[in-house]
């Protein structure tokens, strides 16, 4: 009777202690993915979307030529970010058609423009919102 009821003991307290590393797993997994740490480069590839090159005149009359990855925040965001690439591609022509070079040189001058295209981006946007603006390419002359 001791015997048995010692083994009955052990098993539910293997089944528990399962069940508590099981549930551990699956909470670690989940809340540190959402939470905890930047993003990995697969992850940041998998949400990012290419905005192909873009050639315009800025207001005194050189040309830009830019190319863009604009980083979304889900997969959701990325399909319509997708679907709405035309639109960003024209704010993106209408703000360089209204910018000096000299207000597109050096980082100061960059980190505006791309702070500018996260913003007018994240307002037509429904199901997501653009995280991170990447500068692929870019040419003044």
């Amino acid at each position: 009777m001791t015997k048995k009821l010692l083994t009955v003991m052990l098993v539910i307290i293997t089944a528990i202690t399962l069940i508590g590393v099981t549930a551990l797993v699956v909470y670690m997994n989940v809340f540190n993915q959402k939470e905890g740490g930047p993003p990995t480069i697969d992850q940041v590839i998998e949400m990012s979307v290419d905005v192909p090159e873009i050639t315009t005149n800025v207001e005194d009359e050189n040309i830009v030529r830019m190319a863009l990855k604009l980083e979304t925040n889900s997969k959701k965001g990325k399909a319509e970010l997708e679907k709405r690439l035309f639109q960003v591609n024209d704010l993106v022509i209408s703000e360089l058609s209204n910018m000096k070079v000299s207000q597109l040189e050096g980082k100061k001058g960059m980190e505006q423009l791309k702070s500018v295209i996260a913003k007018r981006t994240n307002a037509l946007m429904k199901d997501g919102k653009v995280e991170k603006v990447y500068v692929t390419s870019f040419i003044m002359q």
